[in-house]
């Protein structure tokens, strides 16, 4: 969490910013002011940035962009990142990557999205929602591709153990003491993560499509109920809103962030989500770290 605030940073909380890592890929989303700090606090590098993705182009959400690009471009990063943004926004990207005078060598391969598949990662698919906003907003869902857990029962009545259950993982089959054995046979379907990001929003359908059977859900929190009627005029959520997509879309984990100054206290947003959802909630802080829930167990139904 580099960044908890909305449009005005407190003493407290930097405007947002928020780094997923995610075994090797590293996808920033958001990059408000101050961002590049934010990461020297954290103790992160540029090269700990794969893909930049911006759900849309009010300032609290892009104006660190250009100090990423510095960053990226004075660490000398090898690697390309890529940057999604809304297509509708690339006049506010480039003034924003070409803000000032500077060795601007940093490989950023620009692709805008539009709802739907936006890319296949080396940890899974990323699609873009766009949301009720006043301007182009998309939210982001990551899926990871299911895998396939290991049976002890199913793998100790075959005869198959030690360096041999590698083997099967690797080859899929696996001849032990003359009997062929799949791993089909001592294994089942272990369904993958899902993650995803939504920002500035009213409720709407495409809330609930991202935020559907997620492991975790980072969702904007600006508004407390009270303030329900304010958070549909400037289009964001409150708590209990949030909340209630995780309840009917079985989130693990949520996560409630880009809380508005107008609130002293943000533990407020956490008693008033616990009305509605009673899974793992937590009230985001800047430089917080938060796992992702650890890989299911149980194996998939199909």
């Amino acid at each position: 969490m580099l960044g908890t605030a909305s449009a005005t940073p407190t003493r407290e909380r930097n405007q947002n910013a928020y780094l997923l890592r995610w075994d090797g890929e590293g996808f920033l989303f958001d990059p408000g002011e101050g961002t590049q700090r934010q990461m020297i606090l954290a103790k992160l590098s540029g090269a700990d940035i794969n893909r930049i993705c911006i759900t849309h182009f009010h300032g609290d959400h892009c104006f660190g962009l250009p100090g990423i690009v510095a960053k990226l471009s004075g660490e000398r990063v090898a690697h390309p990142v890529i940057a999604h943004y809304p297509a509708s926004g690339a006049v506010y990207f480039q003034r924003m990557r070409h803000a000032a005078a500077f060795d601007n060598r940093a490989a950023i391969r620009e692709q805008p999205v539009s709802a739907g598949l936006i890319a296949t990662t080396p940890v899974g698919d990323l699609y873009a929602a766009r949301l009720s906003h006043g301007i182009d907003a998309y939210g982001y869902r990551l899926v990871e591709p299911d895998g396939r857990r290991m049976i002890p029962e199913r793998l100790a009545a075959l005869g198959v153990a030690g360096p041999d259950i590698a083997r099967l993982q690797r080859y899929g089959v696996l001849d032990v003491d003359g009997r062929r054995v799949a791993l089909d046979d001592v294994s089942g379907p272990r369904p993958g993560q899902r993650f995803a990001f939504v920002m500035d929003t009213r409720l709407c359908d495409a809330v609930y499509a991202l935020a559907e059977g997620v492991d975790m859900l980072v969702i904007e929190s600006t508004y407390l109920d009270a303030d329900a009627v304010m958070a549909r005029e400037f289009g964001h959520l409150t708590a209990a809103q949030a909340a209630d997509v995780a309840r009917r879309c079985g989130v693990r984990t949520l996560v409630l962030t880009h809380f508005s100054q107008r609130y002293p206290d943000a533990s407020v947003f956490g008693d008033e989500a616990a009305a509605h959802f009673d899974g793992e909630i937590v009230v985001a802080a800047d430089l917080m770290r938060i796992p992702l829930p650890k890989r299911s167990a149980q194996l998939s139904s199909t």
